[in-house]
């Protein structure tokens, strides 16, 4: 008994000192000691306690020392108070660090979410810096894309393909020709004009309210007639007296638009015209590319081959007609002789010009008739010039606009020779030299000479 005693005193013991090493270990205790006979059955320990005191301090040792313990329950398993607040303390603590974390995750959240706001107000803000930061790079002087610029230079402007004065050259631009801004790179514009698209040195250009102010003045409004014959009125109503008769295809020039009307210029004067019957545009001087250049000049020197050829055609047929006007005394063929010797016609181009020249003389007086082409019995203004240039072997077209583009182009009054047709808004004469012309005028005055400058001229082209 006494060995026994001692091994069960040790055990408790072993027990005693595993309670007071922690609450893990009082645990354990508490287990060795639920397996000893319940409380009230003692057994006795070296010290005189007995196992029931010891399980009754254990139960203090627990309630003091650990807070932590649990307590069976009815179902085996209930937690005591001070474990349960340990525990409440331990989940309120876990719970507020859950909270705090929750709140810091949140805070976080939020403060990343601040930080993207933050971040894309940044971005936007960024974004908008950004775009007038390039505007700033590209148009500096705050030009905006499609801003009219004009070309002011002696001749022309080269347009290269880069910005650069080494860069390849895509085309010309002469001066007053009208272009449009693409964007500015420095000293450069990037620019579109007619079919060409390059870079221009700015200081060759005018913009804003200048560029305008010349585009009024180069710009040719132009309103073409779009039904059979069009009548121009005195005033900007259909009731008003018809002033003139223009053919479809014509192309007049626009002084002013109101009410739906547009003022034009025809030979009777200037009248009105309303919109429905008309096409408008406004024709500027634009870039020509080096292909365009080219085959603009190859028109022009076939154009002027052709001419020599119509010329020579033209003195074997006068020569013929001398000759045959020597051995005839026919009216007709007379005619043409006193023509050909008061112009002494020799090979050269401006010897034929001025046989045109004398032989429209010769119908000054006879009457003007809207579509007509007869020189004695009435012609309009182009059946005069077609009449006329037939009488040489050249065929013409019967409208004032196509005689824009027939023989080749030149360049002023200046350089014009006797014979040149010269071109105004819907009319249309044969330049007879030293400022005057020969044409069908109007219905009033018939076929008459007058000042070539007496209307605006739009072209000036060489037949012979």
């Amino acid at each position: 008994m006494k060995y026994t005693s001692v091994k069960v005193t040790a055990c408790t013991l072993a027990a005693a000192v595993f309670m007071a090493a922690s609450p893990i270990q009082a645990k354990a205790a508490g287990n060795i000691a639920a397996s000893l006979p319940a409380a009230g059955f003692g057994i006795g320990l070296g010290d005189g306690s007995v196992v029931s005191d010891l399980l009754e301090t254990e139960q203090e040792t627990e309630t003091v020392s650990g807070e932590t313990q649990t307590e069976e329950t009815e179902n085996g398993t209930q937690e005591t108070a001070a474990a349960s607040e340990g525990e409440t303390e331990q989940q309120e603590t876990e719970t507020v660090s859950e909270e705090t974390q929750t709140e810091g995750t949140t805070e976080e959240s939020q403060t990343e979410e601040s930080a993207g706001e933050t971040q894309t107000e940044g971005s936007a803000e960024e974004t908008e810096t950004e775009e007038p930061a390039e505007e700033t790079q590209e148009n500096r002087s705050g030009l905006a894309e499609g801003t009219l610029i004009i070309a002011q230079v002696t001749d022309y402007v080269n347009i290269r393909k880069e910005p650069s004065t080494d860069a390849e050259i895509v085309g010309k631009l002469y001066n007053n020709s009208v272009g449009y801004l693409i964007r500015e790179e420095g000293e450069w514009f990037l620019m579109k004009s007619g079919s060409v698209e390059g870079y221009v040195k700015a200081e060759f250009f005018e913009t804003g309210d200048e560029a305008e102010r010349i585009a009024d003045q180069v710009g040719d409004r132009i309103a073409t007639v779009n039904t059979e014959t069009l009548r121009v009125r005195t005033e900007p109503s259909l009731d008003a007296p018809v002033l003139g008769l223009v053919p479809g295809g014509e192309e007049l020039t626009v002084l002013a638009e109101e009410n739906g009307f547009v003022k034009v210029s025809i030979e009777e004067g200037d009248g009105w015209v309303s919109m429905d019957y008309v096409d408008l545009d406004t024709e500027y001087v634009t870039a020509e590319s080096l292909k365009e250049e080219k085959e603009r000049l190859e028109k022009d020197a076939e154009a002027k081959a052709e001419a020599q050829k119509a010329a020579q055609a033209a003195e074997e047929k006068l020569h013929r007609e001398q000759e045959d006007a020597e051995k005839s005394q026919e009216a007709a063929q007379q005619e043409v002789q006193e023509t050909v010797q008061a112009a002494n016609v020799s090979a050269a181009p401006s010897g034929l010009g001025q046989a045109v020249v004398d032989f429209a003389l010769q119908f000054v007086g006879n009457p003007y008739v809207y579509g007509g082409s007869s020189l004695t019995k009435g012609t309009d203004c182009s059946g005069f010039v077609m009449s006329v240039y037939q009488n040489f072997g050249v065929s013409l077209p019967h409208s004032s606009s196509a005689d824009r583009s027939v023989g080749y182009k030149v360049g002023s009054l200046a350089e014009a020779q006797p014979g040149d047709i010269l071109c105004y808004s819907g009319h249309v004469g044969i330049y007879m030299g030293n400022g005057q012309i020969v044409h069908a005028s109007t219905e009033q005055t018939g076929i008459k000479v007058s000042d070539a400058t007496y209307r605006k001229i739009l072209a000036i082209r060489r037949i012979f």
